[in-house]
Parts: structure tokens; C-alpha cells; sequence
């Protein structure tokens, strides 16, 4: 008899580069813990992205291919992905991204050794196309007051309980959480008092380039310091003295992408 998946791994992918898809499946594959099954949700993309999406599902049994005739943003497709999941443990993965080997079963041994913990997620290195450039340290026991600057979980880097996910039902499809998604969900999740733990070593190569910065919109920003607001309120840490990191995102945004990209390069390239 064929054993249950443990741990359920959802992506949603929209017209994803072909190389960067195949190497982020390939790092699944190579993945110590073999209990797993990778729901990859193919959100509306191009016919020519559809036939190479398919052809890297088709690479093992474990992987489950569901396609979407539109477009409906990443939040849906996770909770898509959520909704066909059969695992205990809920693995969230990007389409660009690589996972260390280890990674399933360390965060799983972990979670199952902490109970006090719903999600574990990691620290990252940091790459382009020109190989790892960076290490992105995260706290291990991140507080209300961690969301100040940013969200101190690298999204795909988190494996969760799946419960918790559920309970909480998923992630927001609200169009002011748009591409902020794991942000409200992180600061949610945090406001109704359950907590995560970062892994105090790299189980994730997170790619970050020129063009992940060109992405964030200014309307995106408007959006994000919108959901801070909401999100500070919620974990009782909105006071006057906060105030400026609601604004950050509009600061942030005002600095035009080149200078953005060469100061965090500055920034992590220090913690090599």
C-alpha cells in the first residue's frame, strides 16, 4: 500500500521561467524526506509556458499538476493548492527558488520535536544568475515587534501545520493584500497568538535580482503600508512611535530601483 504524503508543497506558477522551474522541482526531488507530494498550480499561464509546466510536472508521481483557465493571483492558487492537499504538513515552495536537501525533513523533525511552534521557516542565501551573492539572517523567535521593518518569515522557506492554515482559512484573496499575501497572513496568524520558529542555518536559496525590485510597484507600496497599518493595530503595536515604519514602504519606494538593489546588495553581502 502506497504511504500517505506527510507533507503537501504548494506553488503556484504564472508563465515561470523554465530553467528556474526545473531546477526549483529538481531540489524537491533531490529532498531527503520522501513522504511528500508538490501541488503545483499552473495560474493561467501561456500556451507555450502550459506545455513546459506540464512536462516538468510529468518529471515524478508526486506531483500533482492543476491548471487554472485564468489568472487569479497567487493567494487563490495556494489555497487551491490547500484545499487538494492530503499532507499533515503544509510546504510552501516558489517556482524560482532552491530548496537545501535537508530541508523537508529538518523542518519536519523539527516540528514534530516543538510543539509550541505552527510553522518553522529558515534563513536563506541569497542568488541571482550569477550564483549565491548574499545571506539573509531572519530572527529565530520572531515578536509582534519583528513585523516593524519587515515580515520576519522568507515565505518560501515555511513549513506549516497544516491545521493552523485551515483553521485560519488560508490566505487572503482580498485585492488590498494583493502580492502581500504572506505578509497578512504571518501578521494574522501572530494577532491570534500562535507563533513560528526560523531555523538558524540556510534551508532555502532565495533568488533575489534587479528585476524582484522592479516588481514592486508603488501602488504595491500604497498597499503594503495600507495592510501595516491594519496589521500594527491588530498586533496592539500601532503607537506613535511606529508610525514611521506604516510610512516605510512609501520611503522605500521613493528611492528609485537601481539604488534600492545596489543598498541591499551592500546590506547582505556584509553577512557572507
Amino acid at each position: 500500500m502506497e504511504e500517505k504524503p506527510e507533507i503537501s508543497i504548494i506553488m503556484g506558477v504564472f508563465n515561470p521561467d523554465k530553467t528556474h522551474l526545473f531546477c526549483a522541482l529538481a531540489s524537491i526531488l533531490r529532498q531527503t524526506f520522501g513522504r511528500w507530494e508538490l501541488l503545483l498550480y499552473d495560474d493561467g499561464s501561456e500556451k507555450a509556458a502550459v506545455r513546459y509546466i506540464r512536462g516538468a510536472a510529468s518529471q515524478d508521481r508526486r506531483i500533482v499538476y492543476i491548471r487554472s483557465a485564468e489568472n487569479r493571483g497567487l493567494a487563490y492558487a495556494l489555497n487551491a493548492c490547500l484545499e487538494r492537499a492530503s499532507g499533515r504538513y503544509i510546504a510552501r515552495m516558489d517556482g524560482d527558488d532552491i530548496s537545501r536537501r535537508s530541508r523537508l525533513e529538518e523542518q519536519y523533525a523539527f516540528l514534530r520535536a516543538h510543539p509550541q511552534f505552527q510553522w518553522a521557516g529558515s534563513n536563506a542565501e541569497l542568488f541571482d544568475t550569477q550564483g549565491v551573492w548574499g545571506y539573509q539572517k531572519m530572527p529565530e523567535v520572531p515578536t509582534k515587534r519583528d513585523f516593524l521593518f519587515n515580515s520576519p518569515y522568507i515565505h518560501p522557506s515555511v513549513l506549516f501545520r497544516r491545521e493552523v492554515l485551515v483553521e485560519n482559512g488560508g490566505y487572503s484573496v482580498a485585492s488590498r493584500d494583493r502580492q502581500l499575501e504572506d505578509y497578512e497572513l504571518f501578521m494574522r496568524l501572530h494577532a491570534r497568538g500562535y507563533r513560528g520558529c526560523n531555523l538558524q542555518k540556510p534551508l532555502l536559496r532565495y533568488r533575489e535580482d534587479y528585476a524582484s525590485h522592479r516588481k514592486r510597484t508603488y501602488r504595491r507600496r500604497i498597499r503594503e503600508m495600507r495592510l501595516r497599518r491594519r496589521g500594527f493595530a491588530a498586533l496592539g503595536i500601532l503607537r506613535g512611535r511606529t508610525l514611521p515604519y506604516v510610512f516605510k514602504p512609501l520611503l522605500v519606494g521613493a528611492i528609485p530601483a537601481p539604488v534600492h538593489h545596489y543598498i541591499r546588495r551592500r546590506k547582505y553581502q556584509r553577512k557572507l
